[in-house]
């Protein structure tokens, strides 16, 4: 009896076995088309779906928004404007390449005993347009970005604008995080690096973005040169560029006439120096370039001045014929220099005398040294200028009140000592500000080829450049504007009879070539005719 009942227990066992199997062979079967157990697709567990749900999910997670931090800004990003592709066909057929790859029988087995074999993964596979990610980064970074702004200098209202800290993106440090958040299926977030931007120190270069702008309305050709005489830290623009001598180049016969002089000047000499400097007198310049060729020879005189500015060092200046002389057919009427050999010249220049702003602002630099009791004129002629010399040659130019120029745009009883110079295109000031905050050299020439420069348009410009350049160096004290009355009645055929209205002192350019009283000459031999001081 028992063993009977032992045999229908063994035939039931196999039954109720035999059935499990059936069953779960049957459920392995619906399965089978679904991915095992442990299958990773590009980080993604699709373990139990079919292709289709896989893909669905993938694309979910790598087409889903990437946002970009900009600090605590944000921009949402289709990843699809950045060119990502995920290609999903390849990595699903790589999966089912693996699966199929196995044993059906272990297969099978893993599936009956719920025990899943070695994990399927493939890899994210995907790519995208480097460009894309490039040229959106900058453009979050030219939305968002704010760069630290300079001090800025302004002529109306405040004169002053402090600078402020600022911040911008490193492009090239924050396209990788970028990439990095598109190739992740979660946390799609790039924290863009952003780099913190200091207040910028004030340097000379903020005077120079403020003559610049300043420059821009001007229809012709700008040419300044500012040195700090303390640091001697300097700015041109256009400093190089060669520019008629005018009467600028009076700065260069004081500086010889007083090396050629032995002692005080005269009666007589001083009256030369204190009419060619507050007069402009071309006849007193002439008379001063005796002086300086010991004999009455003033092209011996010129000679001799455009031989030292070459010993100076300041090769583009020179003067081949005194003022106002018509010179003999033998003579050297010009100088071929680096500044007037460029083949890019837009200037109309006197070729009888010329100059750079550069080099005559290294001359005034000079000529302040040397009051000091140093520089190139002390070491180059030693013995012949002193500083008491050089201090009389500033304190000169100190008495020049003409021109509306430097002068007009420092505060009343600021020291300029100073020679302007005019011509029928080309407007110039040069001189040495002895300012509060800091003692200065300025030359600003204005240039405007083939024709008439009209003081209206280029007085302002040379003014406030002027200012500009003082408020530099006064921030803490700057010079406000002062209100220019304009005159109801010019007449438009004279440019300068609104400034003569304003400064009785000031004058036209006929009056600094001559005036009938001071005209002069010179004859084939060098020697000046004509009136007399």
């Amino acid at each position: 009896m028992i063993r009977v009942i032992r045999k229908w227990l063994i035939i039931l066992l196999v039954l109720i076995g035999g059935g499990f199997l059936l069953l779960r062979g049957a459920q392995y079967r619906l399965t089978r088309h679904l991915f095992p157990e442990g299958t990773m697709i590009a980080g993604i567990d699709v373990s139990g779906m079919q292709d289709d749900e896989a893909a669905t999910l993938l694309s979910e997670r790598y087409g889903s928004p990437v946002f970009a931090y900009h600090q605590v800004e944000h921009v949402e990003l289709n990843p699809s404007d950045l060119g990502f592709t995920l290609e999903t066909e390849m990595m699903l057929a790589q999966a089912q390449d693996q699966v199929s790859e196995r044993n059906e029988w272990l297969r099978f087995a893993s599936f009956l005993l719920q025990r899943p074999l070695e994990p399927i993964e493939v890899p994210l596979q995907a790519s995208h347009d480097g460009e894309a990610v490039f040229s959106l980064v900058q453009s979050v970074s030219g939305l968002l970005d704010q760069p630290a702004s300079p001090a800025q200098l302004f002529s109306e209202g405040a004169t002053i604008r402090d600078g402020e800290a600022g911040f911008i993106t490193d492009v090239e440090a924050s396209v990788p995080i970028l990439e990095d958040a598109l190739y992740r299926q979660e946390n799609r977030v790039a924290k863009l690096v952003i780099l913190r931007q200091e207040t910028p120190e004030i340097s000379l270069d903020l005077l120079a973005d403020t003559i610049e702008a300043k420059l821009q309305g001007f229809n012709g050709l700008g040419s300044v040169f500012i040195m700090d005489l303390e640091t001697g830290e300097e700015i041109g623009i256009n400093a190089d560029l060669p520019m008629s001598g005018l009467s600028i180049l009076k700065i260069a016969i004081f500086v010889e006439a007083y090396r050629a002089l032995d002692g005080e000047p005269n009666a007589e000499q001083q009256t030369l120096f204190l009419d060619t400097a507050t007069r402009s007198s071309n006849y007193g310049g002439n008379l001063l370039l005796h002086l300086v060729a010991g004999e009455d020879n003033t092209y011996k005189g010129t000679d001799i001045l455009t031989d030292s500015m070459q010993r100076l060092g300041l090769v583009n200046t020179f003067m081949a014929v005194p003022y106002d002389a018509t010179p003999p057919g033998y003579r050297q009427t010009t100088y071929v220099t680096p500044a007037n050999s460029r083949s890019d010249l837009e200037v109309e220049l006197d070729e009888t005398m010329q100059t750079t702003a550069e080099e005559i602002g290294t001359l005034l630099s000079m000529i302040y040294q040397c009051s000091k009791g140093g520089g190139a004129l002390v070491a180059l002629y030693s013995g012949e200028i002193t500083p008491n010399e050089c201090q009389s040659i500033i304190d000169l130019m100190v008495l020049n009140e003409e021109g509306n120029l430097i002068r007009y745009g420092v505060p009343d009883g600021t020291p300029v000592s100073h020679k302007h110079g005019w011509a029928q295109g080309t407007h110039a000031d040069a001189g040495i500000v002895l300012s509060p905050g800091g003692d200065f050299v300025i030359v600003e020439y204005l240039h405007q080829p083939g024709g008439w420069l009209v003081a209206d348009e280029s007085f302002p410009i040379l003014r406030e450049i002027a200012r500009s350049t003082y408020n530099y160096f006064n921030m803490d004290d700057p010079y406000l504007p002062r209100e220019i009355i304009m005159r109801s009645q010019i007449d438009p055929n004279d440019p300068f009879s609104e400034l003569r209205e304003e400064n009785s002192t000031i004058t036209s350019p006929e009056d600094e070539v001559g005036d009938g009283t001071d005209d002069e000459t010179a004859g084939s031999d060098g020697q000046i005719q004509g009136g007399g001081t």
